[in-house]
Protein backbone atom coordinates (compact mmCIF):
# COMPACT_ATOMS: atom_id res chain seq x y z
CA UNK A 1 0.00 0.00 0.00
CA UNK A 2 1.52 3.40 -0.96
CA UNK A 3 1.30 6.41 1.39
CA UNK A 4 1.69 9.87 0.34
CA UNK A 5 3.22 12.08 3.64
CA UNK A 6 3.12 15.53 3.54
CA UNK A 7 4.86 17.34 6.14
CA UNK A 8 7.18 19.83 5.86
CA UNK A 9 9.10 19.31 9.67
CA UNK A 10 11.72 16.65 8.74
CA UNK A 11 11.73 15.27 12.07
CA UNK A 12 8.29 14.36 11.77
CA UNK A 13 8.53 13.49 8.16
CA UNK A 14 11.43 11.19 8.99
CA UNK A 15 9.56 9.70 12.01
CA UNK A 16 6.47 8.87 9.88
CA UNK A 17 8.51 7.50 7.35
CA UNK A 18 10.13 5.28 9.27
CA UNK A 19 7.48 4.05 11.25
CA UNK A 20 5.29 3.54 8.27
CA UNK A 21 7.93 1.22 6.17
CA UNK A 22 8.29 -0.39 9.78
CA UNK A 23 4.43 -1.34 9.17
CA UNK A 24 5.17 -2.31 5.67
CA UNK A 25 3.84 0.67 3.58
CA UNK A 26 5.31 1.83 0.78
CA UNK A 27 5.91 5.52 1.79
CA UNK A 28 6.52 9.28 -0.21
CA UNK A 29 7.63 12.32 1.58
CA UNK A 30 7.28 15.84 -0.10
CA UNK A 31 7.61 18.80 2.24
CA UNK A 32 6.16 21.74 0.60
CA UNK A 33 2.37 22.22 -1.15
CA UNK A 34 3.53 22.26 -4.42
CA UNK A 35 5.86 18.92 -4.80
CA UNK A 36 2.60 17.32 -2.58
CA UNK A 37 0.05 18.66 -5.35
CA UNK A 38 2.22 18.02 -8.52
CA UNK A 39 2.89 14.27 -6.69
CA UNK A 40 -1.13 13.80 -6.04
CA UNK A 41 -1.75 14.43 -9.77
CA UNK A 42 0.93 12.09 -11.43
CA UNK A 43 0.90 9.18 -9.11
CA UNK A 44 -1.87 7.04 -7.40
CA UNK A 45 -2.06 6.61 -3.54
CA UNK A 46 -4.13 4.71 -1.09
CA UNK A 47 -3.64 7.31 0.95
CA UNK A 48 -2.37 10.60 2.15
CA UNK A 49 -1.53 11.95 5.10
CA UNK A 50 -1.89 15.73 4.61
CA UNK A 51 -0.45 18.67 6.96
CA UNK A 52 -2.41 21.74 6.67
CA UNK A 53 0.67 24.63 7.32
CA UNK A 54 2.81 23.93 4.31
CA UNK A 55 5.44 26.06 2.54
CA UNK A 56 4.11 26.77 -1.15
CA UNK A 57 0.99 25.58 -1.07
CA UNK A 58 -1.73 25.31 1.94
CA UNK A 59 -2.95 21.79 2.88
CA UNK A 60 -6.44 23.25 2.40
CA UNK A 61 -5.70 24.23 -0.94
CA UNK A 62 -4.25 20.78 -1.89
CA UNK A 63 -7.37 19.07 -0.26
CA UNK A 64 -10.15 21.03 -2.16
CA UNK A 65 -8.08 21.05 -5.20
CA UNK A 66 -7.71 16.94 -4.85
CA UNK A 67 -11.94 17.08 -4.14
CA UNK A 68 -12.30 19.46 -7.27
CA UNK A 69 -10.72 16.86 -9.74
CA UNK A 70 -12.79 14.06 -8.68
CA UNK A 71 -9.94 12.48 -6.56
CA UNK A 72 -11.11 10.05 -4.26
CA UNK A 73 -7.91 9.04 -2.51
CA UNK A 74 -8.53 8.89 1.46
CA UNK A 75 -7.11 11.82 3.35
CA UNK A 76 -6.17 12.25 6.86
CA UNK A 77 -4.97 15.85 8.18
CA UNK A 78 -2.48 15.71 10.46
CA UNK A 79 -1.66 19.16 12.17
CA UNK A 80 -1.00 20.94 15.10
CA UNK A 81 -4.34 23.25 14.47
CA UNK A 82 -6.69 21.97 17.31
CA UNK A 83 -9.60 24.78 17.08
CA UNK A 84 -13.21 23.31 16.73
CA UNK A 85 -13.34 25.12 13.62
CA UNK A 86 -10.09 24.14 12.14
CA UNK A 87 -11.32 20.42 12.57
CA UNK A 88 -14.86 21.32 10.61
CA UNK A 89 -13.15 23.45 7.91
CA UNK A 90 -10.40 20.68 7.20
CA UNK A 91 -13.71 18.14 7.05
CA UNK A 92 -15.48 19.88 4.91
CA UNK A 93 -12.88 20.86 2.64
CA UNK A 94 -12.64 17.13 2.21
CA UNK A 95 -10.61 15.04 4.89
CA UNK A 96 -11.80 11.69 5.89
CA UNK A 97 -10.03 12.00 9.03
CA UNK A 98 -8.22 14.70 11.34
CA UNK A 99 -5.61 13.76 13.65
CA UNK A 100 -4.06 16.15 15.97
CA UNK A 101 -0.20 16.98 16.44
CA UNK A 102 1.25 15.26 19.07
CA UNK A 103 -0.51 11.83 18.34
CA UNK A 104 0.03 8.25 19.14
CA UNK A 105 1.36 6.24 16.11
CA UNK A 106 -0.47 3.25 16.79
CA UNK A 107 -3.47 5.30 16.49
CA UNK A 108 -2.74 6.50 13.52
CA UNK A 109 -1.71 3.50 11.68
CA UNK A 110 -5.13 1.95 12.93
CA UNK A 111 -6.83 4.96 11.15
CA UNK A 112 -5.21 3.87 8.21
CA UNK A 113 -6.47 1.05 8.57
CA UNK A 114 -9.57 2.17 8.91
CA UNK A 115 -9.76 4.39 6.48
CA UNK A 116 -8.39 1.89 3.40
CA UNK A 117 -11.79 -0.33 4.61
CA UNK A 118 -14.10 1.74 4.04
CA UNK A 119 -12.69 2.41 0.50
CA UNK A 120 -12.45 -1.09 -0.14
CA UNK A 121 -16.11 -1.52 1.27
CA UNK A 122 -17.36 -0.30 -2.16
CA UNK A 123 -15.72 -1.71 -3.87
CA UNK A 124 -15.66 -5.53 -4.71
CA UNK A 125 -14.63 -7.93 -2.48
CA UNK A 126 -14.13 -10.93 -4.98
CA UNK A 127 -10.99 -10.81 -7.76
CA UNK A 128 -10.37 -12.49 -10.83
CA UNK A 129 -8.48 -13.50 -13.61
CA UNK A 130 -8.63 -16.55 -15.29
CA UNK A 131 -8.70 -19.63 -13.00
CA UNK A 132 -7.02 -17.14 -10.50
CA UNK A 133 -9.60 -15.75 -7.48
CA UNK A 134 -8.91 -13.14 -4.75
CA UNK A 135 -11.28 -12.62 -2.34
CA UNK A 136 -10.17 -9.47 -0.70
CA UNK A 137 -12.43 -9.58 2.36
CA UNK A 138 -11.65 -13.55 3.74
CA UNK A 139 -7.82 -12.77 2.35
CA UNK A 140 -8.20 -16.15 0.37
CA UNK A 141 -6.47 -16.77 -3.10
CA UNK A 142 -6.80 -20.22 -5.57
CA UNK A 143 -5.70 -20.88 -8.33
CA UNK A 144 -7.68 -23.71 -10.22
CA UNK A 145 -9.52 -24.26 -7.92
CA UNK A 146 -6.40 -25.14 -5.36
CA UNK A 147 -5.40 -22.35 -2.34
CA UNK A 148 -2.44 -20.63 -2.55
CA UNK A 149 -0.38 -19.40 0.25
CA UNK A 150 1.05 -15.53 -0.15
CA UNK A 151 3.05 -13.32 2.22
CA UNK A 152 1.16 -9.80 3.49
CA UNK A 153 2.89 -8.22 0.67
CA UNK A 154 2.65 -10.25 -1.85
CA UNK A 155 -1.55 -10.35 -1.08
CA UNK A 156 -1.42 -6.92 -1.56
CA UNK A 157 0.93 -6.68 -4.52
CA UNK A 158 -1.43 -9.24 -6.05
CA UNK A 159 -4.45 -7.27 -5.32
CA UNK A 160 -3.03 -4.56 -6.65
CA UNK A 161 -2.56 -6.08 -10.17
CA UNK A 162 -5.66 -7.51 -10.34
CA UNK A 163 -7.53 -4.06 -9.45
CA UNK A 164 -5.36 -2.61 -11.99
CA UNK A 165 -5.89 -5.06 -14.93
CA UNK A 166 -5.51 -3.57 -18.14
CA UNK A 167 -3.45 -0.67 -17.24
CA UNK A 168 0.11 0.00 -17.03
CA UNK A 169 0.76 0.41 -13.45
CA UNK A 170 4.55 1.45 -12.07
CA UNK A 171 6.75 0.49 -9.17
CA UNK A 172 6.69 3.64 -8.19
Amino acid sequence: MRILVVEDEQKVANALREGLEGEQYDVIVERTGEEAFFRTTTEQFDVILLDLGLPGRDGLEILRALRDRGTKTPVLVLTARDALQDRVTGLDAGADDYMIKPFAFAELVARIRALVRRGRSAETSRLAIGDLDMNVVTRKVTRGGRAVDLTVREFELLEYLLRHQGHVVSDR
